[in-house]
């Protein structure tokens, strides 16, 4: 880490390649356009006021995401927290319901039905699956923007495709599961 100071062209240049990735996050986590532009820009200022910054430019991602999710975390803390029951078939209601004749003729794409999937997830899996497989960041790196063992991010990201799957069968619908885990 070196020291902060809003006069490095080569950490502003890193910062700024990574807006791209640290908004789309924000907006899979905070499911708001208005709300992510918030957590991205108070992200950012975070970042240029601090006094240790990563002197490589590989150590400038992982550094904002782990700020990024900081922020996010402490924001949700000052929310009502959601409940969340651990029975394995509140887990499985993410695609319980059985579709009507009008919404089997409703052909809707894979994708679609995969983001709606992954939408449903309750936050700790679905801020695992987003960073792992749209951020592209590996387990370790998980486990520092999280503040968690790695074994944890594998656990989450495992019954995070477990539920995934189970809402890819044909005839399941989607359904949002609240809740921490």
């Amino acid at each position: 880490m070196s020291g902060g100071g809003d006069d490095d062209p080569d950490f502003r240049r890193s910062a700024i390649g990574c807006l791209d990735r640290l908004y789309s996050f924000a907006r899979s986590l905070t499911r708001s356009r208005v709300a992510a532009e918030d957590l991205v820009q108070e992200t950012y200022v975070r970042a240029l006021r601090a006094v240790n910054r990563p002197t490589d430019s590989a150590g400038v991602r992982p550094w904002l995401f782990t700020i990024l999710h900081s922020v996010w975390k402490n924001e949700r803390r000052r929310r009502q927290p959601d409940s969340f029951d651990a029975d394995p078939a509140l887990l499985r209601a993410v695609a319980a319901a059985h579709p009507t004749p009008e919404d089997a003729l409703d052909h809707e794409s894979v994708a679609d039905k995969m983001w709606r999937s992954i939408e449903a997830l309750p936050d700790s899996y679905r801020e695992v699956v987003l960073l792992r497989f749209s951020q592209g960041l590996t387990y370790r790196e998980i486990a520092e923007i999280l503040d968690c063992p790695a074994g944890t991010v594998m656990s989450r990201l495992a019954r995070a495709r477990a539920l995934i799957i189970e809402a890819a069968r044909p005839g399941r619908e989607v359904r949002r599961v609240s809740g921490r885990r």
